[in-house]
């Protein structure tokens, strides 16, 4: 089966720094922690050939990918994917996360991390995130058995990619990890979760 290789970017805030909820609209830079995990994840990844690689437009994405990609000679051309884009946090983009659970409540919080459902406010289209990855692993699935296939993205975006999976594991927590990733095996017509929130 050819291999995905689902990787959330680093850290966009370093300890003692006000976290915030950062959307699509918010394009920080990897913070000084953000590049030590990219670094740590390009050694992870250093033996790994990949026969493709995509990214979503944002800065932290990108330079997480290219951090990856840099330790080989034979890397792939970073590629950019609008559906990996991170979402919009509508009123809440760029907001601590204790005026978000102010403004939207615990409950709303708990279901967006369960189930993906967008609390109100939120620009986001759920069936279309799925429907990107769906393609996606159409287009892996028919792909030579050893191909590699790298993808950065964010956490509001890479939560959907189980839905489109079919067979995960019996428990996990949808979301994925700043600096850590997930692994699909993918052949046609079938694809299998078989890491979440794996760390160098």
């Amino acid at each position: 089966m050819a291999r995905l290789f689902v990787v959330r970017h680093g850290n966009t805030f370093d300890a003692g720094e006000t976290v915030t909820r950062v959307g699509g609209r918010t394009d920080l830079p990897l913070s000084v922690s953000g590049r030590q995990q990219a670094e740590a994840l390009a050694g992870h990844f250093s033996e790994t050939r990949f026969t493709a690689a995509l990214a979503s437009p944002l800065v932290r994405t990108r330079a997480t990918a290219r951090a990856i990609l840099s330790r080989r000679t034979d890397a792939p051309a970073l590629l950019i994917r609008s559906f990996l884009r991170e979402i919009d946090y509508g009123p809440d983009e760029n907001q601590p996360e204790a005026a978000v659970a102010a403004r939207i409540g615990v409950a709303a919080l708990t279901a967006w991390d369960e189930t993906g459902t967008p609390p109100d406010g939120w620009q986001v289209d759920p069936a279309s995130i799925r429907e990107g990855w769906a393609r996606l692993l159409n287009e892996i699935g028919a792909l030579a058995q050893d191909a590699n296939v790298l993808v950065v993205t964010s956490n509001g975006v890479a939560r959907f990619l189980p839905d489109v999976v079919d067979t995960l594991p019996d428990s996990m927590d949808r979301k994925l990890k700043t600096g850590a990733w997930g692994e699909v095996e993918a052949e046609a017509g079938k694809s299998r979760l078989t890491g979440w929130n794996l760390r160098p």
